[in-house]
């Protein structure tokens, strides 16, 4: 993928051993577990490892050259490189490559939704492009990396999916990438606890126009405070549900009318509807008809752990435990309520809410509780166990654990297939672990 001319051109790396051929095709590796004759070892660090630690594990798998921050050369290495630090020159590489294919790019965030929203962006843009997108949720710099590599040559449209733990991640991923488009789905409390306040979440999140293109174009959600902290002079488009006429909200379908034209959704929910405007938005600026943008929607399919629907011994159970926030826990069990009959809820703590953690999960169940009493809701978890408060005390069946084995047993001996069971939780709460449990 690359030569070793490139590579000490990209990172400013000096020499400490150059034995390799001049046209030798290097293709970057940072991870000995997959790691293929004759690739370069890029080794990075984390808080509780050093991949400079498995220099000698790459080079015995056949790796003929690696790059380092030290001065050691290890017998068996044709190429050395020593660099200051080797984060940093994955992303030099990863900008280098995408500037190198040059293709259609979209980064994308928000506090909810970023990661359903990226899967409808790619499911329109494969319509008209070659794409490549974030895979699962992959979106930290080193998944930014990763994505970026992955590219064929002929790539045509890179859809780059951006988390954040704190301010300044996302700014630093947006100014490798350099998007024509940038998406932000919206800004909510997600991270509260990290950042300290809203203002400074939609500050994070809109750390993404810094690296929007002059000319390019940013799409998100028509949100106050997200307007209040954007700072991008280019060509803006907002979004809103206020904009959308829903026609239909049925299991696992939802029609609606945006500008005049039909769409369908074969999930249900608004809190969809309105992640698949950004994607329409989108599609219109590059150029899409409206036949590839709706055929675009209609095959969007959720991915793993996103309202997966199971049938397990005997029990039904729709999945969504990827992750949790208050906003969607209100919108995807509001949705859950209204379409499906002998409802059962259950709900885990949503993480990284910081201080005023029980607060919002007070919020939450108060919201819960103005909506169909003919609900159980089942609550895992010290702060979920705050939902099960306040719903109990406004006359609704709440039921608190304190861990998935007891509310996985409480499901196989009061529940049947008469009910549907409803997942909602941050993923530090492995609520894939009551699947199994109900499994054995």
């Amino acid at each position: 993928m690359f030569t070793k001319e490139e590579l000490i051109n990209i990172t400013g790396a000096q020499v400490l051993k150059d034995d390799i051929s001049n046209d030798a095709d290097l293709c970057l590796s940072t991870d000995t577990r997959t790691i293929s004759f004759g690739d370069i070892y890029l080794p990075l660090k984390g808080a509780s490892f050093d991949g400079e630690d498995f220099i000698e594990a790459a080079i015995e798998k056949g790796s003929k050259a690696y790059f380092t921050t030290k001065d050691v050369v290890y017998d068996g290495a044709e190429l050395v490189l020593k660099v200051e630090n080797t984060l940093d020159s994955y992303l030099k590489i990863a900008q280098y490559y995408r500037e190198k294919i040059n293709p259609i790019t979209v980064g994308i965030t928000g506090s909810s939704g970023k990661t359903t929203t990226k899967e409808l962006v790619y499911s329109v843009l494969s319509q008209k492009f070659k794409t490549q997108k974030t895979y699962l949720n992959h979106n930290n710099e080193i998944g930014f990396c990763q994505t970026v590599l992955a590219m064929q040559n002929d790539t045509q449209a890179l859809i780059v999916e951006m988390g954040m733990r704190g301010l300044g991640e996302i700014e630093l991923i947006t100014s490798h990438l350099k998007p024509n488009y940038a998406i932000i789905t919206n800004c909510g409390s997600a991270h509260v606890g990290r950042l300290g306040s809203l203002d400074n979440i939609a500050i994070a999140k809109c750390e993404i126009a810094k690296g929007l293109m002059h000319n390019g174009v940013f799409i998100g959600l028509d949100q106050d405070i997200m307007k209040k902290h954007l700072d991008y002079s280019g060509k803006k488009i907002f979004y809103s549900l206020k904009d959308v006429n829903i026609i239909q909200q049925s299991k696992s379908c939802s029609k609606f009318e945006y500008k005049g034209k039909l769409y369908e959704l074969n999930v249900e929910g608004e809190y969809n509807i309105e992640n698949s405007l950004s994607a329409i938005e989108l599609g219109l600026e590059l150029g899409l008809s409206y036949e590839e943008i709706r055929a675009g929607l209609a095959s969007y399919r959720p991915i793993e752990k996103r309202w997966e629907m199971v049938c397990v011994n005997g029990l039904n159970l729709i999945n969504d435990s990827y992750n949790a926030n208050p906003e969607s826990v209100k919108a995807s069990v509001k949705t859950f309520v209204d379409l499906y009959s002998n409802p059962v809820v259950v709900l885990g703590d949503m993480c990284e809410l910081g201080d005023e953690s029980a607060i919002y999960h007070r919020q939450v169940g108060e919201y819960l509780a103005r909506s169909n009493h003919n609900v159980k809701y089942l609550t895992v978890g010290k702060y979920a166990s705050e939902i099960a408060k306040v719903l109990n005390n406004s006359g609704f069946d709440a039921k608190a654990f304190d861990n998935n084995k007891d509310v996985s047993c409480y499901i196989v001996e009061n529940l049947n297939n008469s009910n549907t069971i409803f997942l909602k939780a941050s993923r530090a709460m492995k609520f894939e672990e009551i699947i199994e449990n109900i499994k054995k």
